[in-house]
């Protein structure tokens, strides 16, 4: 297949990911956009940075405005699409690690729709 006739990836929003999103100020709004654009492409956002212990195909999209930072969680190696799990502002002011609440949310949406998506694929099966 040639780039060129690459097929732009569908998003999928999980959850309240995208209600979050849109509370967020334009300029953060217009960056996360950017960056998932980009991921639908098969390419990374500069600002975009893998997520560790979570496993491979799974970003952070971190941006800042007016000195709070924003970030964006999206998994790519689920099928052929994206899901976005999780979207918050980081309220700590100490370090760059992202709060444990988030971090656990994160790890249970993950852990669902990989569940969801295994058993999706278990009834097509069934069906053929």
């Amino acid at each position: 297949m040639r780039l060129a006739e690459k097929r732009e990836r569908r998003i999928n929003w999980l959850y309240d990911s995208k209600k979050q999103l849109v509370t967020f100020p334009k300029d953060v709004l217009t960056q996360v956009g950017y960056a998932l654009s980009e991921a639908q492409m098969g390419r990374k956002a500069d600002y975009s940075k893998p997520m560790t212990g979570l496993g491979a195909g799974v970003f952070e999209i971190v941006t800042d405005h007016d000195g709070d930072t924003y970030r964006s969680v999206y998994a790519v190696k689920l099928r052929e699409d994206i899901y976005v799990l999780h979207s918050f502002q980081k309220r700590s002011t100490i370090g760059i690690k992202t709060p444990k609440p988030d971090l656990e949310l994160i790890k249970t949406r993950l852990r669902k729709i990989k569940q969801e998506l295994a058993e999706a694929k278990k009834e097509k099966r069934k069906k053929k």
